[in-house]
């Protein structure tokens, strides 16, 4: 049976991107089936996030579509529920104009709920939101915590009482369905595609460590201080935003809020980096479906262009 669409992950800075281009390049002219990219990042989906993102600039997405990018604001919130939703939608799309669609993006939630699947829960509540976060601002996030741990041990043992995100969005499900979100997790709906999927991992280390330190310095270069400058001084957005959680924005914030020098920042920003890039290799371990490919290897993107032609039954 042919695959529905194509993944390609992996951790951060590893070059997931110049492959995904170099593939909608090349497989039009090879086989003559056009390529759409979804993006699988959770911090691509908001505008104004552009350079810390490695955001594809607008040139490039006018060349070759891309999907799931500068959806929402800032301000905003996007689950893994919703790109699971929209995900199946690009998909049948995508599949309905001939063309193939390969997600690409290192955001481990997504790719887990994608393939697992993701329980019926209800959307976000903004004004249930906003009355968690005055509670919190009064009580404390502890103090909600504990709450949560009545109303849900199962979600409370899993979500670290530090974790505004997750403690308010587990005391969200609770108030509106009232039913434990633990309960109604073990509900999952998969979606309904096969899905296969590689990802890119250098078999060195040390290697993956170098292009992160490249592509920050990089990220500087080009005025990534100045974009969060940008944001931050739009006076409604605050480091507590999902948005802004993101790795690189939350330490040049916290700089800009006067907690740390610029060079501290930095530092940080690149240890949490690679504390993320490790995490997604953990992730990714745990999923027996992966093929690895180490993107250093002599030809290796011309062979995992002969797996994946294999799988969309391409002689």
């Amino acid at each position: 049976m042919a695959a529905d669409a194509i993944v390609l992950t992996g951790p951060t800075a590893v070059g997931k991107s110049a492959w995904a281009v170099r593939l909608a390049e090349e497989l039009p002219v090879e086989i003559g089936l056009p390529v759409e990219i979804i993006s699988m990042d959770s911090a691509q989906v908001y505008r104004g996030l552009d350079i810390g993102t490695a955001k594809p600039d607008v040139r490039l997405r006018a060349r070759i579509p891309h999907h799931l990018i500068d959806i929402r604001d800032p301000a905003d919130s996007y689950s893994a529920g919703e790109f699971v939703t929209d995900c199946g939608r690009l998909i049948g799309d995508i599949r309905s104009r001939g063309r193939l669609a390969l997600l690409v993006g290192g955001t481990m939630l997504y790719l887990r709920a994608l393939v697992d699947g993701i329980a019926d829960l209800p959307r976000g509540s903004p004004e249930l939101r906003r009355e968690i976060d005055a509670r919190a601002a009064s009580e404390g996030w502890s103090a909600l915590h504990s709450e949560l741990a009545q109303l849900d041990p199962d979600a409370a043992a899993r979500i670290h009482p530090n974790d505004p995100q997750r403690i308010q969005r587990a005391l969200e499900v609770c108030y509106v369905t009232g039913k434990p979100l633990s309960h109604l997790q073990r509900a999952r709906r998969p979606l309904p595609a096969r899905v296969p999927r590689w990802a890119l991992a250098p078999g060195d280390r040390a290697a993956l460590h170098q292009r992160i330190a490249q592509r920050f310095s990089h990220m500087m270069e080009r005025g990534f201080l100045a974009e969060v400058a940008r944001l931050r001084d739009r006076g409604d957005l605050t480091a507590r935003h999902p948005a802004l959680r993101a790795v690189g924005y939350r330490q040049l914030w916290a700089h800009l809020d006067g907690s740390c020098g610029l060079a501290d920042a930095c530092g940080q920003a690149l240890a949490a980096t690679r504390q993320l890039a490790k995490r997604q290799l953990t992730w990714l371990r745990a999923d027996r479906g992966i093929r690895w490919i180490d993107p250093e290897a002599p030809h290796a993107f011309d062979q995992w262009k002969c797996e994946l032609r294999r799988e969309l039954v391409v002689p």
